[in-house]
């Protein structure tokens, strides 16, 4: 069966034209996939590039960096910084004196202990106010033996301890007399030693407006220590009646003598001190 011309399989025979239209149809796709690859070849590129921009910005911003690839909320860099000083406040240094030492330390050593000794640089006031009660000094008296002013008891004590010297002052107040007594030793321990084995009691000191008091009656009594001093009290009524325990007025006078003593001791303390600070370099 013949299909004539024209039919599926009809060609050109043998001619060697060319088929132009196949032949632009295959060049059209070659430039498009050429294309495509074109694309996608930059888009590798454009990755890597960015890749590498954000590798050195991480480095970066571990170092000096620069304005444009600072995080938020970093530190400032050098050109956000104030490039003077000038108008603002420069640190100041003082020396600062050094604390005087503890007052103690001047009166616990008899080798240190230099200011002048007497009953008038313990003794300065006529009239003091101890705990908000006025007392009014009368006598004063210095015993270089020591047992001269004190009573068999306390006698044996100073003597055995080397007391220097004992120095007594009697202040009164609404009938009331209050002797305190300071003996002087050559350091800490030896006053404290004193201290520890008092037996009473100190000889009250009459005079000047105050009658006999506490020599046959029963008064109360104190001893304490400050430094090398030991400094006693015996308190009682001027009237020349006995003051048991009962006597609050009494005690409370022997508590207020022995409070003067204290803050007398450490005001020399305190004094030869700030001495010694005053005189020292810078």
């Amino acid at each position: 069966m013949s299909f004539g011309q024209g039919g599926p399989d009809w060609g050109q025979g043998d001619s060697s034209t060319p088929d132009w239209a196949a032949l632009a149809e295959q060049t059209e796709r070659n430039r498009a996939r050429r294309r495509r690859w074109t694309i996608i070849g930059v888009s590798a590129l454009a990755t890597v590039a960015v890749a590498g921009i954000v590798a050195v910005a991480v480095v970066d911003s571990g170092g000096s960096g620069s304005a444009s690839d600072k995080p938020s909320g970093d530190l400032p860099t050098p050109e956000d910084l104030p490039s003077s000083t000038a108008g603002q406040p420069e640190p100041t240094f003082k020396d600062e004196p050094p604390p005087p030492p503890p007052p103690r330390d001047f009166v616990s050593d008899a080798r240190r202990d230099k200011a002048p000794l007497s009953t008038a640089t313990l003794f300065p006031n006529r009239t003091v106010k101890i705990n908000g009660r006025p007392y009014k000094r009368a006598a004063t008296d210095t015993s270089k033996g020591c047992t001269d002013a004190a009573h068999a008891g306390l006698g044996p004590v100073l003597s055995k301890n080397d007391c220097i010297s004992l120095y007594r002052a009697t202040f009164t107040r609404n009938g009331l007399a209050v002797t305190v007594g300071i003996a002087a030793f050559d350091n800490a321990k030896t006053a404290g030693t004193v201290k520890s084995g008092y037996k009473p009691n100190l000889v009250a000191l009459p005079g000047k407006g105050v009658p006999d008091f506490c020599r046959t009656v029963t008064c109360r009594t104190t001893a304490n220590s400050y430094g090398r001093y030991a400094y006693f009290t015996i308190s009682g009524r001027t009237n020349g009646k006995p003051s048991t325990n009962a006597d609050k007025q009494a005690e409370q006078a022997g508590r207020d003598g022995s409070t003067y003593a204290y803050a007398r001791l450490q005001q020399r303390g305190k004094d030869q001190a700030a001495k010694a600070v005053g005189a020292s370099p810078g």
